[in-house]
């Protein structure tokens, strides 16, 4: 039987359920679902009326921001929101945003950012995701894997069901104004003294840039994957160009 003690704890900034362990069979369910989600969605978009497609992008549009709100709520009421760790600067957090706004607009730049950048952050945060101690069912695991996994579902939804797709010249956009912001922000870290985009240090949770040298080299080779991924992720457009020339 379920009790008040338990509900609390689903909650609890001092959890006392399992750990969030890598590549456990909790964390690999919870990308299988978001796989089977993505495969579902763009099945009933394809075949869904105008009205229905519209509804669809509003309800993840929602769904993206009230989960970020439940975030900071969170933390405010566990006495650990600071300017700090939870402003929303890192790519992700912003990404949340842009997801929202450019399902509601379908604004077509707003898609370019999603689609390299978008992708390619939140994949990286499911597969090596910063839960820290919250395993499941704790509410940040469910929140963490909901928020990257419907970042990356706006980005195939709007590419597979509403016909959007870059250009090569928006890895042109994308690279600038995804350099300009880490400028910035390299900035807004020197000021709060915090690491937002992790470009100040190392995050403390595994990632993929443990293997990548000591700061601040880590962040060349940042620069360098990102670079190949979001190649990989225009191929399948080239291809169908060379294709049709």
């Amino acid at each position: 039987m379920i009790t008040l003690e338990d509900i609390y704890n689903l909650f609890a900034k001092d959890y006392k359920g399992d750990p969030f362990v890598l590549f456990s069979p909790t964390h690999l369910a919870a990308l299988a679902v978001i796989i089977l989600f993505n495969v579902g969605l763009v099945y009933l978009g394809q075949r869904a009326s105008p009205q229905t497609r519209r509804a669809i992008r509003w309800t993840i549009a929602v769904v993206l921001v009230l989960n970020e709100a439940a975030w900071h709520v969170w933390n405010w009421a566990a006495g650990q929101w600071t300017v700090q760790t939870m402003l929303p600067l890192h790519l992700c957090s912003i990404m949340v945003f842009a997801s929202a706004a450019m399902l509601i607009t379908q604004n077509r730049t707003i898609y370019e950012l999603l689609y390299f950048l978008g992708i390619a952050a939140a994949t990286q945060a499911l597969l090596t995701p910063d839960v820290g101690m919250y395993g499941f069912p704790h509410f940040r695991f469910f929140q963490a894997f909901m928020s990257h996994g419907l970042i990356v579902s706006a980005a195939i939804y709007m590419t597979l069901v509403e016909d959007y797709r870059p250009y090569w010249r928006s890895l042109l956009h994308v690279a600038v104004l995804g350099n300009v912001y880490m400028v910035v922000i390299f900035g807004v870290n020197l000021a709060l003294g915090s690491n937002y985009l992790f470009i100040a240090r190392k995050p403390d949770t595994p990632s993929l840039i443990d293997v990548l040298g000591p700061w601040p080299w880590y962040i060349l080779s940042l620069e360098a994957i990102a670079v190949v991924l979001c190649l990989l992720l225009y191929l399948p457009f080239a291809i169908r160009d060379w294709r049709k020339a």
